[in-house]
């Protein structure tokens, strides 16, 4: 299981602030590969609030005491003092972004951004701005410069304001099963993106003009299927970069790419910085 997560102040003991109107206090992220069962259950809750992004795979929440299956493209929050009890499956190659927040402004400033006092589960897509998000924070949290704190708040404003547009938006019935068959390509992308990906060829074995495959990922994930696989490949670059010790070469084979030095032509143009520029920057396991 991959894990990325960062504390305020490294402390991993949940808090209440009074004194700011929002405050970020910690967010990470996680990926089940090899890990069967991952179960959280907190009866008291917490003392912060809470936002679970789905994005890929999915999880079964409980809210009331009744089990709702919670798929990518959705997130999930919890409030202060209540109950927290949610599973995640291996099976499912599950992929999950959280941060917890607190403040003496909170509910109003969820309800000014469509999230109600009852609401649990929002639809938000799955677009490659919210890992973006989360990743900055994750990242302002870990590294500490000036003015952190301002910019967690910051990115978080903007995640709630760009659920907020997207919840708005929510599909009508006839594009349910548009929103399926992408759901499954970004499963599939996903789990899949170290291995060769022939984006005409996925949309011919679905039946797929590839024009309408293309426009319709586009509109699912906020970016075309080959960007999307880019992304995804350079992502797990910089976490097997920040993670592990392995060479640049079995890096470069590990997320799908045979010729190491193409890798880091390709690593450089997306990052602005080498593999190995990278490595030193910001390897936090040596």
């Amino acid at each position: 299981m991959y894990i990325n997560s960062a504390y305020w102040h490294k402390n991993r003991r949940d808090f209440k602030d009074k004194k700011s109107p929002l405050f970020v206090g910690s967010c990470g992220t996680y990926r089940l590969k090899t890990v069967e069962k991952l179960p959280t259950h907190r009866p008291r809750g917490r003392l912060d609030f809470q936002l679970i992004y789905i994005a890929s795979g999915k999880g079964e929440f409980y809210f009331h005491g009744k089990k709702e299956i919670v798929n990518a493209g959705n997130m999930v929050i919890y409030r202060p003092k209540e109950e927290q009890r949610y599973y995640y499956y291996g099976v499912d190659q599950t992929e999950v972004y959280w941060v917890h927040f607190t403040g003496n402004n909170v509910t109003n400033i969820l309800r000014q951004h469509g999230i109600s006092d009852d609401m649990h589960i929002i639809y938000t897509g799955t677009s490659l701005e919210y890992k973006r998000i989360f990743t900055s924070i994750i990242n302002e949290l870990r590294f500490c410069k000036s003015e952190y704190e301002e910019l967690c708040v910051y990115y978080l404003m903007e995640l709630l304001i760009l659920t907020h547009r997207l919840s708005s938006e929510k599909p009508r019935k006839s594009n349910l099963l548009t929103m399926q068959e992408m759901e499954q390509a970004v499963q599939y992308f996903s789990q899949n993106y170290n291995s060769p990906i022939n984006i005409d060829e996925y949309a011919h074995s679905h039946n797929f003009s590839i024009s309408w495959f293309i426009q319709s990922f586009k509109q699912y994930t906020g970016t075309t299927p080959t960007q999307y696989l880019l992304f995804l490949r350079i992502s797990n670059a910089k976490n097997l970069l920040e993670n592990t010790s392995f060479n640049i070469s079995e890096i470069s084979r590990a997320i799908g790419y045979e010729n190491p030095l193409y890798f880091s032509r390709i690593f450089k143009k997306q990052s602005g910085l080498s593999p190995s520029e990278y490595r030193k920057k910001y390897q936090i396991i040596m």
